[in-house]
């Protein structure tokens, strides 16, 4: 049991210590805004007891996914990198179509 205790600490070592550079902060910096989306939408759902999508969801979505795009980018992960391009262009429109209605809402000025 000892054995395997020191083989998954000699792992958790190599995967999160060994290879902690600027890439794999700017990666947890990255997967905690991407994160932070969930938690946003789940407040809001829980304050208005209804499901519901706030501005923050998008802006959270797509600051974190651009920079999960750029550390795919540097990782060279395709299958990452066309995951969150189009992810990006999904947030984006979102964000104009929320722009577009606020305006269309406010009437003209």
């Amino acid at each position: 049991m000892a054995d395997l205790f020191a083989q998954f600490a000699g792992w958790l070592h190599d995967v999160f210590v060994k290879q902690l550079d600027f890439w794999v902060i700017l990666g947890f910096i990255a997967q905690a805004m991407f994160t932070m989306r969930f938690v946003v939408q789940w407040l809001a759902s829980e304050k208005a007891k209804a499901s519901v999508i706030p501005v923050a969801f998008w802006l959270f979505s797509l600051g974190g996914g651009f920079l999960l795009l750029v550390y795919s980018i540097a990782r060279q992960d395709p299958v990452f990198i066309a995951g969150q391009g189009l992810g990006l262009l999904i947030y984006i429109r979102n964000l104009m179509l929320i722009r577009k209605s606020t305006k269309r809402a406010d009437g003209p000025e």
